[in-house]
């Protein structure tokens, strides 16, 4: 028995030290370090076969050790760490560790970085230097990418820093482990065997946003639950906090307004009440005790049901800043979303968050910035951006994305959301004059702001590949990207991605960008239209249900956005006629907007209810136009599925096989779409399909029958 047992243990002992090919499941994200081939591989060492960086820091060390790991895997030869300087050496530096850098650092900041080829002493060397650690470590992955993309590393000369301040994921993750509108697995969070255990994963999850300059995190769902600011939930942030401040990764708290109540007893939340304030600076204290660089509080107040200071007749402004004088000794902010629409069901739920917030402009303290969703209803395919951008000169807003596609297909479809990020960017609020970008804004150079931020809803959890797919990792990867500097364009992102994914290989980066860059439009041409909106299914949020109308609520209603009858199709929003929402964005817009000849037709039945005979700029009828494009967005899809087979050859088995099997799944449900919303609407316009465009194969209360109620992601 003894000599087996022996067996036993040398032949696991082999196993351990042979090398195992893993399968390309997607964990590795974007930071896969590929092995390269020979002459590319040479390239690289030329340049990094020495790393110089010196300093004894948890962030230092983590940067050699990328930086090994990343040249080990791309050349297979582990590069030699060194005091001294030497021919191809990667140098980083700080005026710490270097006094008399030859490099000027001045507007990097404390993230920001220079990366430049010089000779020291005669040698060839790639220098990357920094203030800090921290933009060291961004520094680092900016080198790495360029070597994974088989860019040229001898004529370096690169300076960044982060246009906008705080870039954040957003996590609407449960402390039961499930996650709101979270379609890859449950939430990373092992709230029950933390503090103690913290599982290598953490630390993964720091290192992917660090390398695209992420530096905070938002641990909790938005509705939160009270629990979250116990001293037992403290204690397990602070575990967290501990693994990602090394990454330059801050963690925040989303709180409950009635928090003081549910845990002690008080017998009111009034943001004016000394005793509410006393509770909440006590908790503030308590959390810096245990997180001494904790970031600050989220909160959604009065919507969707959530409690807030409204409740006692005050403002948002009131509770923001009643939470923002409790953070503020410590260097902590407020971050209040302006998300909010009311039980009493107004003549538009667009117009609400201006009509709360506007009045408000110039009343938020210096440490509280106002988070608004990139479009007035919510995450919708596609909306014009929020009025609120360029509203509100004297308040910082931060931006609002929804990475977890809870209406672009959740988990399966392919719809790169960069596109979505520009445009919204790039529009431009008119506020001062042409070039008043909503990225202005959000940045704070239109208005001076020094307090800046952007967030994106995370969709991240326990899958392998993190995000539900290989392709909604380019999501995530774009917020961070284009967080970084919301100049870039979406199309040079999704290059890098692809690059960096799959292999730099143009002959599979181009038809993958190809793929890429039309997704989002064709999920727009198969779910929405022409500016519809909210047209889909209640609750899950999965599939169409234009004719869902039953529900307690008028603006919870599909019916409620797109108003179709007989007469036609469309929200009116101009002044003449409609809510007048046209009013909320500056004078050269809402002229635009009022007429829908110069209203864009992307967005214009956002904007006018008009006839299904009305002709569009094509000459095509608003119907024809409309089964057009439901037809366009199905054939897109078709035509993704063609380009990825012919891309099999030069994809790894695994995941070629997820990616194939989820494009079938988007065509049968852009199909269903089409099919479902066709069907309604042509029961209201009683015309006739266009030439050449199929009928839906089922009847309308066929389409209606259809019943999910056990889809991920529900509240």
């Amino acid at each position: 028995m003894i000599a087996r047992l022996i067996c036993w243990m040398m032949a696991m002992a082999m196993t351990v030290l042979t090398p195992v090919a893993m399968a390309e499941d997607g964990y590795d994200l974007w930071l896969r370090y590929a092995r390269v081939d020979g002459a590319a591989a040479a390239r690289i060492a030329a340049h990094a076969s020495v790393i110089t960086a010196p300093g004894d820091s948890a962030t230092m060390q983590i940067i050699r050790d990328e930086l090994q790991r990343g040249v080990t895997g791309m050349t297979g030869t582990a590069p030699m760490i060194a005091d001294s300087m030497r021919p191809g050496a990667l140098w980083l530096a700080t005026p710490e560790t270097a006094p008399a850098l030859p490099l000027p650092l001045e507007g990097l900041g404390q993230e920001g970085y220079a990366i430049r080829s010089i000779r020291v002493e005669g040698k060839p060397v790639t220098l990357i230097a920094a203030n800090s650690d921290s933009g060291l470590l961004h520094g680092a992955f900016h080198w790495l990418r360029l070597a994974q993309s088989d860019a040229a590393l001898d004529a370096i000369d690169i300076r960044s820093a982060p246009r906008i301040g705080l870039r954040l994921l957003n996590h609407w993750d449960n402390l039961d482990g499930t996650v709101e509108r979270g379609y890859s697995g449950s939430s990373i969070w092992d709230w029950w065997r933390l503090p103690d255990w913290k599982g290598p994963r953490y630390s993964d999850y720091a290192r992917a946003n660090a390398s695209i300059g992420i530096n905070g995190t938002v641990l909790n769902n938005v509705n939160a639950k009270s629990d979250s600011l116990t001293a037992p939930y403290i204690a397990k942030a602070a575990a967290l906090a501990d693994v990602f401040r090394p990454y330059g990764i801050k963690v925040y708290l989303s709180v409950k307004w009635t928090a003081p109540m549910e845990l002690d007893g008080l017998k009111t939340a009034d943001p004016l009440d000394p005793t509410v304030a006393a509770w909440w600076k006590a908790k503030a204290d308590e959390i810096y005790a245990a997180i001494p660089d904790f970031g600050g509080f989220l909160v959604k107040a009065n919507s969707e049901g959530q409690p807030g200071p409204q409740d006692y007749k005050r403002t948002h402004a009131d509770g923001a800043n009643m939470l923002a004088a409790a953070v503020k000794p410590h260097g902590g902010i407020v971050m209040w979303r302006a998300f909010v629409y009311a039980h009493d069901n107004p003549d538009d739920r667009a117009k609400q968050a201006y009509a709360d917030f506007k009045p408000l402009d110039g009343q938020f303290a210096d440490n509280v910035i106002v988070q608004v969703k990139n479009g007035a209803i919510d995450f919708q395919p596609r909306e014009p951006f929020h009025p609120l951008f360029g509203a509100m000169p004297k308040t910082p807003l931060m931006m609002e994305f929804q990475i977890t596609k809870e209406y672009l297909g959740q988990s399966t479809h392919l719809t790169y959301l960069g596109p979505l990020f520009e445009e919204t960017l790039k529009s431009d609020t008119f506020a001062k004059g042409k070039g008043s970008t909503v990225a202005k804004v959000i940045d704070g150079s239109l208005d001076w702001h020094r307090l800046t931020g952007i967030a994106g809803v995370a969709n991240i959890g326990t899958d392998r590949d993190w995000s539900g797919s290989i392709f909604n990792q380019a999501d995530w990867y774009a917020f961070g990207r284009m967080a970084w500097n919301p100049d870039l364009t979406a199309d040079a992102v999704a290059r890098e991605w692809a690059a960096l994914t799959f292999t730099p290989d143009k002959a599979v980066v181009e038809p993958v960008v190809a793929m890429m860059m039309g997704s989002r439009e064709a999920a727009v041409d198969y779910m929405t239209p022409l500016g519809l909106a909210h047209v889909m299914d209640t609750g899950h949020h999965y599939g169409p249900g234009p004719w869902v109308s039953e529900l307690a609520r008028p603006e919870w209603n599909p019916v409620y956005y797109h108003k179709a009858d007989a007469t036609g199709i469309g929200f009116d929003r101009t002044r003449r006629s409609g809510s007048n929402a046209i009013a909320q964005y500056a004078a050269p817009l809402a002229k635009r907007f009022a007429n829908p000849r110069t209203t864009p037709e992307r967005d214009l039945l956002w904007f006018h209810h008009l006839p299904w005979d009305y002709r569009l700029a094509s000459g095509e009828t608003l119907w024809d136009g409309m089964v057009q494009r439901y037809d366009r967005g199905v054939a897109y899809v078709a035509g993704m599925r063609a380009t990825w087979d012919e891309l099999r050859p030069m994809i790894d088995a695994e995941r070629f096989a997820q990616t194939q099997t989820f494009l079938s799944i988007q065509q049968k449900e852009a199909q269903w779409w089409r099919d479902a919303s066709i069907a309604y609407f042509q029961s209201i316009a009683k015309r006739p399909l266009p030439d050449g465009a199929a009928p839906p194969p089922e009847t309308l209360e066929a389409y209606k029958m259809r019943k999910f109620p056990y889809a991920p992601g529900n509240p």
